[in-house]
């Protein structure tokens, strides 16, 4: 391994002192701003940035909310998802999708994913309908997760979803800033739901999210619907609602992260390019569909199966660099989604398979070379012992 290299350890997984060390000076003033006019809840920041969010992903209303969470249920809300209603998600994701399903008194049926590109499988939703139709339950809608940051494979999803007279609700949590066919995520499906959560791509510091849509009807019931279901006022109720909105001050956060965020998106690429040319030979690189880009969220490797993973990540460790797991159990496994039906009734091979493969490595647009060389070099190192 390279004696040259200039190294601070241990690594961050996701540095956010270095992104804010770049805008500090703006959030400041920006901060300073809002204490001035005090309108921390609804204030100008929030429809300035809504409009700045429409213009990079082009969609035609941006409605922002609370969190990633919410902007999931808000659409199934506005959507009027009830018991006896079937919702088709991914298992290897984040629990807040099936979540808000079950919010509704709806069942989430688990569909199974793609090995190579962690996304839902089409044919695994195929015979998701199929079984749901079976078991007595309304086919609804589909919601694809892209998961690390790369866009589902949205023709194949839409496609099926006209077949069946279901919407699509594109779960982008970690992918928004990627493109899909040139198609830019924000603009898959009815509608489409990210999260600004600190460590996603484009993250604030705490809680927000926003919805796509370009569906006129739909953006103002959302409107409504995020401020307890008001009408003409807070006082008109003419919704059954949540208190579902961004404050002004995270607003604020994003409008000033969004100026720099295309150069981080480049940056995160590079990145990314850096991992797989470095790491091919000792493991599996994720995969992006053609004429695809992914936000890179998270950068996520499969171990060959000989591979002790959690040797290697107390390896890692002790070399200073930080790794994850996401996700150590595919959501159908879980005690609280176990019960909910799969896609075949049983199994789901490849997220069950998944949870036990997959390794997430640093990633965020402030990765120098050394770190990566640092990063990649002790990989191989590692993964090129024979195992024991």
């Amino acid at each position: 391994m390279s004696q040259k290299l200039n190294l601070s350890l241990p690594i961050p997984f996701i540095d956010l002192k270095s992104q804010q060390a770049q805008i500090r000076p703006q959030i400041n003033e920006a901060f300073q701003g809002i204490l001035d006019h005090g309108a921390y809840i609804m204030g100008p920041q929030i429809f300035d940035l809504e409009k700045k969010l429409s213009e990079f992903c082009g969609a035609k209303h941006t409605i922002t909310c609370a969190n990633g969470t919410d902007a999931l249920a808000l659409i199934l809300m506005a959507k009027n998802v009830k018991p006896g209603d079937a919702v088709f998600v991914p298992s290897f994701t984040f629990a807040a999708t099936a979540e808000v399903v079950a919010w509704m008194g709806a069942t989430p049926v688990f569909i199974d994913v793609l090995k190579d590109t962690f996304n839902m499988d089409p044919l695994s939703l195929k015979q998701g309908i199929k079984h749901a139709k079976e078991l007595g339950l309304n086919p609804t809608a589909i919601i694809p997760v892209d998961l690390f940051g790369a866009p589902a494979d949205y023709d194949a999803l839409e496609t099926i979803a006209a077949e069946n007279h279901l919407w699509v609700l594109a779960d982008s949590a970690q992918s928004f800033g990627a493109t899909y066919k040139n198609r830019s995520v924000g603009t898959f499906g009815l509608a489409t739901s990210t999260s600004f959560f600190p460590a996603k791509p484009l993250g604030c510091y705490g809680d927000g999210g926003a919805i796509f849509t370009d569906n006129d009807d739909l953006a103002e019931i959302l409107i409504s619907l995020r401020v307890h279901g008001q009408g003409k006022d807070k006082y008109d109720n003419i919704h059954i609602g949540m208190n579902g909105r961004l404050d002004t001050l995270q607003a604020a956060v994003l409008l000033e992260k969004l100026k720099i965020f295309p150069n981080e998106l480049i940056a995160r690429q590079h990145a990314a390019d850096f991992y797989t040319r470095a790491l091919s030979s000792v493991a599996t690189p994720p995969l992006l569909l053609p004429n695809t880009t992914s936000s890179w969220a998270q950068y996520t490797l499969r171990l060959n199966p000989e591979t002790s993973r959690e040797k290697l990540i107390q390896d890692l460790q002790a070399l200073g660099i930080p790794t994850a797991i996401y996700y150590v159990k595919p959501l159908h496994q879980q005690k609280a989604y176990q019960h909910y039906p799969t896609a075949l009734g049983h199994h789901l091979p490849n997220s069950e398979a998944l949870a036990h493969e997959v390794l997430s490595l640093p990633m965020h647009g402030y990765l120098t070379e050394d770190v990566l060389q640092y990063i990649t070099e002790s990989l191989v190192h590692l993964l090129s012992r024979p195992p024991k």
